[in-house]
């Protein structure tokens, strides 16, 4: 068995880790942020039922985390990133916490719904 194989890697393959650090040491800050952000628009979404086929991948449970988590990137990267690229983070997290309230069968509070406490109350 070769060492590939024995470490769980298929045989041939060798990640180059040098080359991997090299390429994300080159990608800027702003786009690793913003990268991150859409990743958890986009989970938050499909689990809001927003996607297609949405009523099945439906789990507000975990769409209140993803939100949350969004909430807390937005808010505290907005002034590292400019509101050039802040300004549409905070839209679509908006976008999101009114899908949410309005998915909700028992809404929350105002101010205690998914992200408000970084955001404050949403209103549509």
């Amino acid at each position: 068995m070769s060492d590939a194989a024995a470490a769980g890697q298929p045989s041939g393959h060798n990640p180059d880790f040098d080359s991997l650090t090299r390429d994300i040491a080159e990608v800027p800050a702003v786009e690793v942020i913003t990268t991150v952000a859409v990743h958890l628009m986009s989970s938050a979404a499909v689990n809001l039922g927003l996607a297609e086929g949405g009523e099945q991948h439906k789990d507000l449970d975990e769409a209140r985390k993803l939100i949350q988590a969004l909430a807390g990137l937005v808010t505290a990267s907005a002034t590292e990133i400019g509101s050039y690229h802040a300004a549409p983070l905070r839209d679509g997290l908006k976008s999101l916490q009114l899908a949410f309230r309005e998915a909700s069968t028992v809404p929350d509070e105002p101010g205690q719904g998914p992200g408000e406490k970084y955001t404050g109350p949403v209103h549509g």
